[in-house]
């Protein structure tokens, strides 16, 4: 099951005994904020979580894969996630309990 913005909201409420309006503010601000800086082309750090990058891809060939065709690829802005080590860790470490 994937964490929704609903859900992340519930959460926001019982974890800090916010309003859920609140909450809905909050959460929304924060991506907001997220989006804009992703835009500019800036990286976005979250610590003890990961970075997101913004990298931009040169235009390069490729092929249609239902006709086989050559076709010219455009340049285009692509979005990375890093994870931390921290959270690396944690993932892994939650892995080998539940083995």
């Amino acid at each position: 099951m994937a964490l929704t913005k609903a859900r992340m909201v519930e959460k926001i409420v019982t974890q800090m005994n916010l309003p859920k309006l609140e909450s809905v503010d909050l959460l929304e601000n924060i991506i907001t904020i997220l989006k804009q800086t992703l835009q500019t082309g800036e990286d976005v750090k979250i610590a003890g979580f990961g970075t997101f990058e913004v990298k931009q891809k040169k235009a390069r060939r490729g092929r249609n894969p239902q006709t086989g065709d050559a076709i010219m690829i455009e340049p285009r802005r692509v979005l990375n996630f890093k994870p931390s080590t921290v959270l690396k860790k944690t993932i892994n470490a939650q892995s080998k309990q539940t083995l």
